[in-house]
């Protein structure tokens, strides 16, 4: 029996090695580009920057072409087209039916999320990249043709708060898709937590002594924009500020999130 056993498993051949996370994150990778929505919402990063660098050199003052401005302008559009990216490489899998075949690729969901978690932010940073590139290529076309001195008034540490503050909007977005795994609910949620719910807050904040002081340590958008304030160093309050929110609003409903994701029925 047991030397019957021990044929039979050796006729089988060897075992078949688990694919490398670097494999299953350049797939992750691939598939943010090979649909034609996918791709035009990440070529819409470089398009927007553009737009907004010409804006700024069109209708800007001229005392106000600076650096910081050309970044400050091309932020808006990229701070929400980025967790899109995010939330769409997520939801895909239940929105578009394709996780049946990619669960039972790679067995282990938590290979999955972790490869789309490094696709999205290796896409969110190169974004950075290219956005301060336009940034400083229109600073260099504004003062040309104002005639002003080149001001380059952003610090590398400043871009690297920059940077952090876009990669934590993207995982907001990250979040959302994990937690809601439909694309419309994830957009909608994200759409309500960033702009809907600041600005009550920030209502509450001005009429209502007591939640003036609690804000930052609630409300995660107003902890997070001194990341991109350019004339300004962050203080170790600012930073429990950041710690305290995001633990609260990102990382607390993303383990939630992931637990659902690791035993939820894939239909």
């Amino acid at each position: 029996m047991i030397a019957s056993a021990a044929a039979a498993i050796a006729q089988q051949g060897p075992a078949i090695p688990r694919l490398p996370l670097k494999r299953v994150t350049q797939v992750e990778l691939r598939k943010m580009f090979n649909t034609r929505s996918g791709f035009w919402l990440i070529a819409s990063i470089a398009i927007s920057a553009v737009l907004a660098t010409g804006g700024v050199i069109l209708w800007a003052p001229a005392d106000e072409l600076t650096y910081s401005t050309f970044a400050t302008a091309i932020r808006f559009p990229v701070v929400v087209i980025l967790p899109l990216i995010a939330i769409l490489a997520v939801t895909s899998e239940w929105s578009q039916r394709t996780g049946l075949t990619t669960f039972t690729l790679v067995p282990r969901r938590s290979r999955i999320i972790a490869a789309k978690a490094i696709t999205s932010v290796l896409i969110a940073v190169a974004a950075m990249v290219l956005t301060f590139a336009v940034g400083a290529l229109g600073n260099l076309l504004g003062a040309a043709a104002t005639g002003s001195s080149l001001v380059w008034d952003v610090s590398l540490t400043q871009c690297l708060y920059y940077i952090l503050g876009m990669v934590l909007s993207l995982m907001t977005g990250f979040m959302l898709a994990v937690t809601i795994r439909s694309s419309t609910g994830a957009i909608v949620a994200y759409f309500v937590l960033t702009f809907v719910l600041p600005t009550i807050f920030g209502l509450l904040a001005t009429n209502q002594q007591w939640f003036h002081d609690l804000q930052p340590w609630i409300d995660i958008q107003f902890a997070q924009s001194g990341l991109f304030v350019f004339d300004q160093e962050l203080t170790g309050e600012q930073w429990a500020h950041i710690g305290v929110t995001g633990v609260t609003w990102l990382f607390l409903p993303l383990a939630i999130g992931l637990r659902f994701v690791m035993r939820a029925e894939v239909k």
